[in-house]
């Protein structure tokens, strides 16, 4: 954890989503003072008519993230990771404005297992790297 998951209606390179994956591990890391070591990121790429936003009008083309994460992170935090990671996605992914959306599910520590820690993880804490 975290594991940090978009879809997306389009399809990338792969050197693409290599550069995407860099991107949002650095900014997570950063932000949310966790290891780099920790994230893992998926691209789902759905395919044209796959996502969608409702609205009044006819609904539009969408994208969305999904971040699981340990709990513990302020709200200001996740607001700033958020804008981070719109600004990233839509600069690497040229997604549209006001197109992505994220969703944070926030989850103890116990709750995932790394295998190259050995153990279940701890509760997040400030003083983490």
């Amino acid at each position: 954890m975290p594991y940090i998951q978009i879809e997306v209606t389009k399809h990338y390179p792969t050197e693409t989503k290599k550069q995407l994956a860099k991107a949002i591990g650095e900014v997570y890391s950063k932000i949310m003072q966790a290891s780099v070591k920790r994230i893992t990121v998926t691209i789902r790429e759905l395919g044209e008519g796959s996502i969608w936003r409702c609205g009044e009008d006819d609904p539009v083309p969408a994208a969305i993230m999904m971040c699981d994460i340990r709990e513990g992170r302020s709200r200001e935090t996740r607001e700033i990771l958020s804008k981070k990671l719109i600004e990233i996605c839509n600069e690497i992914l040229e997604l549209e404005v006001n197109q992505l959306n994220i969703e944070f599910t926030q989850h103890s520590g116990d709750e995932m297992y790394h295998q190259w820690m050995g153990h279940l993880s701890k509760d997040w804490s400030t003083d983490e790297d």
